[in-house]
C-alpha cells in the first residue's frame, strides 16, 4: 500500500522578510557608523541609511503578506516571518519616531533666542574652517515666525552679573556639553559683545551644527543670545531647540552654583 505525503504548504514571503530585515539591519548599522565617522562624507551616508531603512520596510511588507497566507491557509513560515518582522522593527523604531515628531514641528533648521537680531555666526578663516566653508544664511521672517510658534519659551537668558563672568559661565557651559570652541571672544572693544563660536554634534548620528553665543553687556547683567543651525536637511526635528535649551540651563545652573 503506498503512502501518499502531503507536504505543508510553506509560504516563502516569511523567509523573504526575515532576509531582508537581517540585511536592512546590517547595512543600516554600517551607516550609521560611516555617519559617525568625522571624516566621512554625510549625505552619501545618509543616502545608504535610508536604504536599509527601505529594506526594512520592504521586510515588514512581506511580513504582513506571510501572515495573510498562514492565516487563510494555514501555510507554514510563520517563524521566519515573525523574526523578520522583529528585526525590521528595530531599524524602523528611531525613524518612526522621528517621522512623528517631523509631522508636529516646523520645517525649520535654524533656531535663534532672539529672532528680530539673531546672532550673527562669524566670518573669521578659523570659523569658515570649523564649518567646513558654510555660512549658515538667514532663514527669513517666515521662518521665525514658525519658531516663535512652535518654541515660544526659547529666549534670552538674563544674568544679574558682570558680561566678562556671564561670558565665562557660557564657556564653561559650552565646554561641559562637550562643544567644539572655535571662538572665544569677550565682551568689551569696539563692539562691545562677547561671542562664542562652538560646534555640536547630535547623539546617535554625530552631525555637524554651527552655534554662536552673543554675551551682551547691560546696566543691570549681562544678557545672552544663543543660535543653533543644522548643516543637513530642511527640518531639525526640534534638535536645535532642545540644544540650546539645554546649554541655557546648564548657564542657568552655574550661575546659580556662584551664589
Amino acid at each position: 500500500m503506498r503512502r501518499h505525503i502531503l507536504d505543508e504548504p510553506v509560504t516563502r514571503a516569511g523567509r523573504y522578510a526575515r532576509t531582508l530585515a537581517i540585511f536592512s539591519f546590517l547595512v543600516t548599522g554600517m551607516a550609521v557608523l560611516i555617519v559617525r565617522s568625522p571624516s566621512a562624507d554625510a549625505m552619501p551616508a545618509l543616502a545608504v541609511l535610508g536604504s536599509g531603512v527601505a529594506l526594512s520596510l520592504l521586510a515588514v511588507a512581506f511580513a504582513l503578506f506571510a501572515f495573510v497566507r498562514v492565516w487563510r491557509e494555514g501555510a507554514g513560515g510563520l517563524g521566519a516571518a515573525l523574526g523578520g518582522l522583529f528585526v525590521a522593527s528595530l531599524v524602523l523604531a528611531y525613524p518612526a519616531y522621528a517621522a512623528l515628531k517631523g509631522v508636529r514641528l516646523p520645517a525649520i533648521t535654524d533656531v535663534s533666542t532672539d529672532t528680530e537680531r539673531p546672532p550673527s555666526f562669524s566670518r573669521s578663516r578659523q570659523a569658515f574652517a570649523a564649518r567646513e566653508g558654510r555660512y549658515p544664511p538667514d532663514p527669513g521672517a517666515k521662518a521665525r515666525e514658525l519658531q516663535r510658534a512652535a518654541y515660544p519659551q526659547i529666549a534670552p537668558l538674563t544674568l544679574d552679573v558682570e558680561a566678562d563672568q556671564a561670558f565665562e559661565l557660557a564657556r564653561k557651559a559650552a565646554v561641559n556639553r562637550k562643544w567644539q570652541i572655535v571662538e572665544a571672544i569677550r565682551p568689551g572693544g569696539r563692539m562691545g559683545n562677547g561671542r562664542i563660536e562652538a560646534v555640536a554634534r547630535s547623539r546617535l548620528l554625530n552631525l555637524a551644527a554651527d552655534i554662536t553665543v552673543r554675551v551682551h553687556p547691560r546696566a543691570d547683567g549681562a544678557r545672552i543670545d544663543v543660535r543653533s543651525a543644522s548643516r543637513i536637511g530642511t527640518r531639525d526635528l526640534g534638535d536645535n531647540a532642545d540644544r540650546i535649551r539645554s546649554y541655557l540651563d546648564e548657564v542657568a545652573n552655574l550661575a546659580i552654583a556662584l551664589k
